[in-house]
């Protein structure tokens, strides 16, 4: 078997390389019947290569979910153009990620098979991937304040707040949608976000 490195820029890809194989072991049949010895045969390590790393699956699942929900959200970020300002790279953003969070094969297997994984970063603590995000929209509502698009405020606290708005969108939308009514459907609910986020955040 291949050894694997783990630290720093130098062990990058081979860590891609597990957190592809768990992916695959996830989606093929849920969390719960994943084992770390999968992971290992999928990704052509030893078993004591993934415990030098990951001291166990919810670890290694964590570390998925969150290089995961970061390219989702980072992608979703339309690049700047001429005449288009922050607040609405901002909107666009945010509702394209909650789109792009529901369609995501990896979060829907968690939510329909093992939805209990997420419930740490809904009711009691923030997670990595959370953390990230936060900066992301930090960073993001400078701007917006900087050029004028974005209404003052305290910078962390609008970040936290717009994150808490579109994660109860992205986890509880399919709660309150009825998908045969088009003016109830996710759609419908995903212009209702726009309109939310675009009036929080206008000067």
């Amino acid at each position: 078997m291949t050894p694997i490195r783990h630290n720093g820029s130098d062990g990058g890809s081979d860590n891609d390389a597990v957190l592809d194989a768990v992916r695959d072991c996830v989606l093929a049949v849920g969390v719960r019947r994943t084992t770390l010895a999968d992971v290992a045969r999928r990704a052509g390590v030893s078993r004591m290569t993934l415990y030098r790393r990951w001291p166990d699956l919810r670890t290694l699942v964590g570390d998925l979910m969150t290089r995961e929900w970061i390219a989702v959200a980072t992608r979703a970020i339309p690049d700047p153009a001429p005449g288009t300002g922050t607040r609405t790279r901002i909107v666009d953003g945010l509702v394209a990620g909650v789109e792009a969070f529901r369609a995501h094969p990896l979060f829907r297997k968690i939510v329909d098979v093992d939805p209990e994984l997420l419930l740490p970063y809904v009711l009691d603590r923030r997670g990595a991937s959370q953390e990230a995000l936060l900066g992301l929209l930090d960073d993001a509502l400078r701007e917006g304040h900087a050029d004028g698009s974005v209404r003052p405020g305290h910078t962390e606290r609008q970040a936290r707040t717009l994150l808490l708005t579109v994660q109860s969108f992205t986890l509880s939308l399919r709660t309150m949608t009825d998908e045969d009514d088009p003016e109830l459907d996710s759609a419908a609910f995903l212009g209702e976000l726009r309109t939310l986020l675009e009036r929080t955040l206008t000067p």
